[in-house]
């Protein structure tokens, strides 16, 4: 999974002018997320995830953006790679639109405030808690067994949303487990030592997921060893265009959304709602007349004119490594003045000082 949560394409707007949280009268909306160093973003994180983290820095006053290293090592990385994916991963978030001045965008391990605070809600955590979360379920299952980093990463994810008081997390349904932790964590710390944390709540998508294009059962993922499933935010227009028109369909010519029966064809129109910001309906509407085959044309038009675009500020970002460095090194200050304090405070009521 490349992205910590994924955003919501739903969220709500509560406020529109920019202030320092610790300015205003009313509670702070401070809403934080992550997303993990694993290269270029796929079409599915960029249309389910990041497109809404750009309209988020509208609509709340203080917004986190995290690349969370710290949780990518639950995998193996070498480490020379893990350094260019961290930076890649910054150039595309600044490509679709994140803008450092709106929102605090920063490499999770650079503030160690994450690793201290995950350790004492790690202790306020039973292991039967973490042992029924999708993420240890999941991942130990594929290997039948897993390091004791990806049992609590869970309390890392906690840890990441409480230090900077959170009060909103974009979330995709597979993730709502996880932020629930986060919600308990609050709880129990507040009882056990004085009200200090607000309960974070979801902002849930709305959107229909981006799958495959070879297997519209199962997610886009930059791992899928097929070539032909995933188009990248990189991608040249000859290699969308090829990729969708290989994609799945069925043998009916007539374009319709039903994702039960017909899949392949309706992970299509998802697409092209999405990349045209257009409703399902329209886009059904556009296709008629169309078989699929004509239709994968409409569809691949709309990817490459949403897309080309952030490829090109992408390059041009990525041959500018300094200017990568710099953001992300102004994003761990800033980060860091919000999170020294509430770490100072959290030990102080624990008895460290």
């Amino acid at each position: 999974m490349s992205a910590w949560l994924m955003a919501s394409p739903g969220a709500r707007a509560e406020g529109n002018m920019r202030w320092p949280c610790q300015m205003e009268a009313r509670p702070c909306s401070r809403v934080f997320s992550g997303i993990q160093p694993t290269g270029v973003p796929h079409l599915g994180n960029y249309l389910g995830a990041l497109e809404n983290w750009v309209a988020l820095q509208n609509q709340h006053p203080s917004v986190l953006y995290s690349i969370v290293d710290l949780h990518s090592i639950t995998q193996p990385q070498d480490p020379t790679r893990l350094r260019s994916n961290v930076m890649d991963m910054a150039a595309s978030l600044l490509a679709c639109g994140v803008d450092p001045e709106r929102a605090v965008l920063f490499q999770q391990s650079q503030v160690s405030e994450h690793a201290e605070l995950s350790w004492i809600l790690g202790c306020l955590t039973s292991m039967p808690r973490l042992r029924h979360l999708p993420q240890w379920k999941m991942k130990s299952k594929l290997k039948n067994e897993g390091s004791v980093g990806l049992y609590t990463y869970p309390v890392l994810q906690a840890a990441d949303i409480l230090l900077y008081k959170s009060t909103h997390v974009p979330v995709g349904e597979d993730q709502v487990q996880h932020l629930e932790l986060a919600q308990d964590l609050a709880r129990i710390f507040n009882n056990r030592y004085g009200d200090l944390f607000p309960e974070p709540r979801a902002l849930l998508s709305s959107t229909q997921k981006v799958k495959s294009l070879r297997d519209p059962s199962a997610k886009m993922s930059k791992s899928d060893p097929q070539t032909m499933a995933t188009i990248t935010i990189t991608d040249s227009a000859d290699d969308i265009a090829l990729k969708i028109r290989r994609a799945v369909t069925d043998f009916t010519s007539e374009v319709t959304f039903d994702p039960q029966t017909r899949p392949g064809v309706s992970n299509l129109v998802t697409i092209h709602a999405a990349v045209a910001q257009i409703t399902v309906e329209a886009a059904v509407q556009q296709a008629r007349g169309l078989d699929t085959g004509g239709y994968k044309k409409l569809v691949s038009d709309a990817v490459v004119q949403r897309l080309t675009p952030i490829g090109q500020e992408l390059q041009r970002l990525r041959s500018d490594p300094a200017h990568l460095q710099e953001v992300l090194l102004q994003g761990t200050r800033r980060a860091r003045e919000l999170a020294a304090p509430v770490l100072r405070e959290v030990q102080q009521r624990v008895g460290f000082c």
